[in-house]
């Protein structure tokens, strides 16, 4: 082989040019989510491809295998599985706050059981997704990019309308760093952004004052101190979330005795219902937990209701305490408030998330309220070309009736009655029925009203105080 087909590289920066690269492409491109829409790459596709197969929350529900073909064979180069288990994720009401997608079928359970083939499952998306996350796509509002083979194009960003960040949460091992936000609730959240518009000064002690914690989709209880207020404003920290027990006198049958049980109905955060019952299971019988004579699982789709029936005269408290201190059901949840940023990771407290969703949404407001204003001016226009032909129809008829061509009538008119293009190409297709009365007078009224439209529009663009009340609204 000929010496000029070979170079000399140092091995040491090719191994760091090509990690780097690597680390790069993970990070931005499968395990952060996005600042703005708080969606990872995988799911921004899946929704995307979704909305392109119509599967709104009002059409029939579609095979889950249909669309992770779509965004295998568009979007998302990777394992037809990887797909899936992202999709599974969106429905699943026990690892999302708010489920961005409805499902039809087994999509697992909080006992860890695993989900259907996705030949079996159907899904379609949910009112909040449609609502908030695509339904300004369509007005110029996100920009797009080439697919992995340039044969189509994705958005960057889908323009989300609530900051599903902190919403949904989200977790992620990237290389060399890692996210794992707590899902909150809808009406604190918005409280907070509402607080943030109407004072952009606000500290951050108020706004933990109205985002107490956050709220997670299985319930649980959180325990509340000083490392929530440090998480919040520095980004990263511990919380601890326990199960809710109470206590009940069951009875087990006719004639039986009434006995002592304790009942857990809410679990912490991603404990695995089976697993934890096994593991109880496991601690009475090596004698390390005492007390407890009987566990069973009585939940069904009304909620969880796990029984661990008591022996006679055992003090319940000591057994409460056991159950924190020795199972999973009192644990810790690490936070890291980490996203991407115009492409880089970024460690973010609330104040300074909100701040960026907030900056996000305004930009899209006024992208969208431009394609909006331009719809409107063409319309206008348009309208206001028939308004001049209904007056001066006669001399447009003998125009046409002259005329050799099309061409030659389009540039007569523009001549003569001062049409622009856009206009004579409107006059020469105008049907007739825009001669009777009442279309002439419909023709005026709406011109009137979409004069009324553009002077609203460009307040939007030119003053921000109604930029922000529709932010706040």
């Amino acid at each position: 082989m000929a010496k000029e087909k070979f170079i000399s590289i140092s091995l040491h920066q090719e191994m760091q040019r090509s990690y780097l690269e690597y680390a790069m492409s993970v990070i931005v491109g499968r395990a952060l989510p996005d600042a703005r829409d708080g969606l990872k790459p995988v799911q921004r596709r899946i929704l995307f491809a979704m909305h392109e197969l119509g599967l709104t929350p009002d059409r029939p529900f579609r095979k889950c295998a249909r669309v992770v073909g779509d965004v295998l064979g568009k979007y998302h180069p990777h394992g037809d599985q990887a797909v899936y288990d992202a999709l599974v994720r969106l429905v699943q009401n026990f690892s999302t706050k708010y489920p961005t997608l409805h499902g039809h079928g087994n999509f697992g359970s909080v006992d860890d059981d695993p989900p259907a083939a996705m030949r079996y499952t159907e899904t379609r998306l949910a009112p909040i997704a449609n609502e908030a996350l695509l339904k300004e796509i369509e007005s110029e509002t996100v920009t797009y990019s080439d697919n992995f083979d340039g044969s189509q194009k994705e958005p960057d960003v889908l323009p989300a309308q609530l900051p599903f960040l902190l919403l949904n949460g989200s977790s992620g091992i990237a290389v060399g760093m890692a996210t794992n936000i707590p899902p909150h609730n809808l009406g604190e959240i918005i409280d907070a952004l509402v607080q943030l518009i109407k004072n952009p000064e606000i500290n951050d002690s108020k706004l933990i004052s109205i985002v107490k914690g956050p709220d997670f989709p299985t319930g649980g209880e959180l325990i509340y101190s000083d490392n929530i207020k440090d998480i919040y404003k520095t980004g990263r920290g511990s919380l601890t979330i326990r199960g809710v027990i109470h206590q009940e006198e069951i009875n087990n049958g006719k004639g039986k005795h009434k006995r002592n049980a304790l009942v857990v109905t809410e679990l912490p955060y991603q404990i695995n219902k089976a697993a934890w019952i096994e593991k109880l299971a496991d601690l009475v019988n090596t004698g390390k937990i005492n007390g407890i004579s009987d566990i069973r699982d009585e939940s069904d789709r009304d909620g969880m209701r796990i029984i661990i029936e008591l022996k006679k005269n055992i003090n319940s408290d000591l057994v409460i305490s056991d159950l924190y201190k020795k199972t999973s059901l009192q644990t810790n949840f690490g936070a890291i408030f980490l996203a991407l940023i115009n492409g880089k990771p970024v460690q973010l407290s609330l104040k300074e998330y909100l701040k960026q969703f907030l900056e996000f949404r305004e930009i899209t407001v006024l992208k969208r309220t431009k394609h909006f204003l331009e719809l409107t001016k063409e319309k206008l226009e348009i309208l206001q070309g028939f308004a001049l032909a209904v007056k001066n129809i006669k001399r447009i008829i003998e125009i046409v009736q002259n005329s050799e061509n099309t061409i030659e009538a389009k540039s007569l008119l523009e001549q003569k009655l001062n049409l622009t293009s856009k206009q004579s190409n409107a006059v020469l297709s105008m049907p007739i029925k825009k001669l009777t009365n009442l279309e002439r007078i419909q023709i005026d009224q709406n011109i009137i009203d979409l004069k009324v439209k553009k002077e609203s529009l460009d307040k939007i663009l030119n003053q921000r105080t109604v930029l922000l009340n529709i932010l706040r609204r």
